[in-house]
């Protein structure tokens, strides 16, 4: 049900965009957009994962450099039946993390340094585990390809309005149509980029639940990250927002309103589901899953 849904608001976002090509300049004008979307995606198929690591400061770490943590996500990659992705680490505060990668095999995990100072090695665990579980249902490509239509979208927008303002230039809706154009497609690209996200955010949970076995510390991580990352700014997210939908966790502090439209279901709902999965998994648990606004009760272990 989930990958239909997906598949439908793919589809919804691309005719949104041949639309908006079509508003700007008719039949050429979507033909134009449609090459302009598949450059984009070629592009990103190749590059997204190098530019999103390079955008957060994340270093590669490995056996040597991080041996707990490269150990864990082994461990967890071989528990899913995935290739070894690569590891990374940002040195970061604010506790986060996220995967990339266009396939399995050429796929990376990044945690931040304050994800891995705040929560216990369980947490950690269902964590990443929630991470491979987005690697293993291609989720990365997904919404690699999602955000940069949705990109691609604004940038007809204001196209539109610069060369589609009046009749003269085969825009069949004239300069109000291009103003309302700039306005309402890159509104309506966000919402379906929304749902999507948000679509893949309760699969990877269940995934992550799965591969680690431990629904409740995946859920128990989730209060805690969620809780921390409103008072933790993240510098790097805040000025590249359009990567925050690839977090597991909102990295945005709302400060700029990010919170209205927010790329994330709301974590007491997927902490609900968890705890539903941990009693059909017969995983009574020992980890709670209340309110987590407090700083970490435990030493931060060699991480690297």
């Amino acid at each position: 049900m989930n990958t239909m849904r997906t598949g439908l608001l793919m589809a919804a976002l691309m005719g949104l965009f041949l639309a908006a090509g079509y508003l700007i300049g008719r039949e050429q004008g979507m033909f134009i957009a449609f090459l302009l979307a598949a450059g984009m995606n070629v592009f990103a198929y190749w590059n997204a994962d190098k530019m999103v690591l390079r955008m957060h400061g994340a270093r590669q770490v490995d056996r040597q450099t991080a041996p707990e943590f490269y150990g864990l996500v082994e461990d967890l990659a071989q528990r899913a039946g995935l290739p070894m992705p690569k590891v990374y680490i940002m040195d970061n505060p604010q506790p986060n993390a996220f995967a990339t990668g266009r396939n399995p095999e050429n796929a990376a995990v990044a945690a931040t340094t304050g994800l891995l100072y705040l929560l216990d090695n369980d947490e950690i665990a269902g964590v990443m585990a929630h991470e491979l579980a987005h690697i293993r249902n291609r989720d990365t490509l997904v919404m690699t390809m999602t955000a940069t239509i949705a990109g691609a979208i604004s940038m007809l927008a204001n196209f539109g309005m610069f060369f589609g303002g009046s009749r003269d230039r085969n825009n069949p809706l004239g300069p109000l149509g291009a103003i309302l154009m700039m306005v309402v497609a890159p509104l309506a690209a966000m919402l379906v980029q929304m749902a999507i996200s948000r679509t893949r955010e309760y699969g990877a949970d269940r995934g992550g639940a799965e591969i680690s076995g431990q629904p409740l510390a995946l859920a128990s991580a989730l209060g805690k990250i969620s809780g921390a990352a409103h008072r933790i700014v993240n510098p790097a997210a805040e000025a590249n927002p359009a990567t925050a939908h690839i977090f597991i966790i909102n990295p945005l502090s709302g400060m700029r309103m990010d919170n209205l439209f927010s790329t994330h279901p709301d974590p007491g709902r997927r902490i609900a589901e968890l705890q539903k999965i941990a009693t059909d998994m017969g995983n009574a648990g020992t980890h709670a899953t209340g309110p987590w606004d407090m700083a970490p009760t435990h030493s931060p272990g060699p991480w690297g």
